[in-house]
């Protein structure tokens, strides 16, 4: 590693995952406002994650689509269009 790139104030943080729930703790130097109370009785800053390990459909084998901003149906109506030309 070159020195004196890499930061140096990594701190306790929790990530939490949105889609179900689940949170761990890990180092980082990511910067958050929000704290919440950790199974050890300590409080530590929040990471918000939309997609982990624990809801990401390569990790869990289910094939879970996620279409928050309806992609989908306007990728199908663009389509549609198309096909009818």
């Amino acid at each position: 590693m070159k020195q004196g790139i890499h930061p140096e104030s990594f701190r306790f943080v929790i990530f939490k995952d949105m889609s179900n729930e689940n949170a761990f703790l890990s180092r980082s130097t990511a910067k958050s406002s929000e704290t919440m109370m950790w199974e050890d009785g300590n409080e530590y800053p929040v990471i918000k994650l939309e997609v982990s390990n624990t809801s990401h459909p390569f990790y869990t084998g289910k094939n879970v689509l996620l279409d928050t901003a309806g992609r989908i149906d306007k990728f199908n109506k663009r389509y549609a269009k198309k096909r009818e030309i």
